[in-house]
């Protein structure tokens, strides 16, 4: 048996283990929508929150950098996706380069963790480097400047983004494998980085019961 955490509980989660989560809010309805959104302050991002629903870009289950007029035509455009007991999470909209950090559980090695440029790198190119936990800080560097796309983090005809940010996530995440061993899967998908910062935007965890 093993215990899914939905995309809520996985940041909550990783928010009590002080990593840096985005601002959200859970909503029943619509109207709890328009009142958090509002609370947190626009641009913001829509997501169907529920445990049918693992991948949710597949099945247009998030709408992402809306204004107060895009609302309630994505609100409605979400309930049409046919899951029992369907909510509605509601988040600040982060823009930024998008990170992909993971951890599994091997049968051989142990946990392993995952880095990596979201998007066409990691589907396409499979960019992505790996390290046996726990890792030191000098391999968390190892990690960011063996991809392909480093010098794009390093701001290639772009501002440079916060690298020290993401170091601290790669090992905060190999310390977390310590910290909890029934961890099964962890994925931050994605990690959003800017100049300034890094923020989880989505989370999915899976534990050995």
């Amino acid at each position: 048996m093993q215990k899914v955490l939905s995309e809520k509980e996985a940041e909550d989660f990783l928010e009590k283990n002080s990593f840096p989560i985005v601002k959200r809010k859970l909503a029943n309805n619509l109207n709890e929508v328009i009142k958090y959104s509002k609370d947190l302050g626009y641009p913001i991002a829509l997501k169907l929150s529920s445990q049918e629903v693992l991948h949710k870009t597949d099945i247009g289950a998030i709408k992402l950098n809306l204004q107060e007029k895009d609302i309630k035509e994505a609100y409605n455009e979400l309930m049409k996706i046919k899951v029992k007991k369907p909510k509605i999470l509601v988040q600040k909209f982060c823009d930024g380069k998008q990170i992909i950090v993971g951890l599994k559980k091997d049968p051989t090695f142990g946990h392993v963790l995952a880095f990596g440029l979201g998007g066409i790198f990691t589907e396409i190119l499979k960019d992505i480097s790996f390290r046996i936990c726990p890792i030191t800080e000098q391999e968390a560097d190892s990690m960011i400047q063996e991809i392909k796309g480093y010098p794009i983090l390093k701001g290639y005809r772009e501002k440079p983004v916060n690298i020290k940010s993401i170091k601290q996530i790669l090992i905060k995440t190999s310390e977390l494998a310590k910290k909890y061993p029934k961890i099964k899967e962890l994925d931050i998908n994605p990690l959003i980085v800017d100049e300034k910062q890094a923020t989880i935007v989505d989370a999915r965890i899976i534990f050995d019961s």
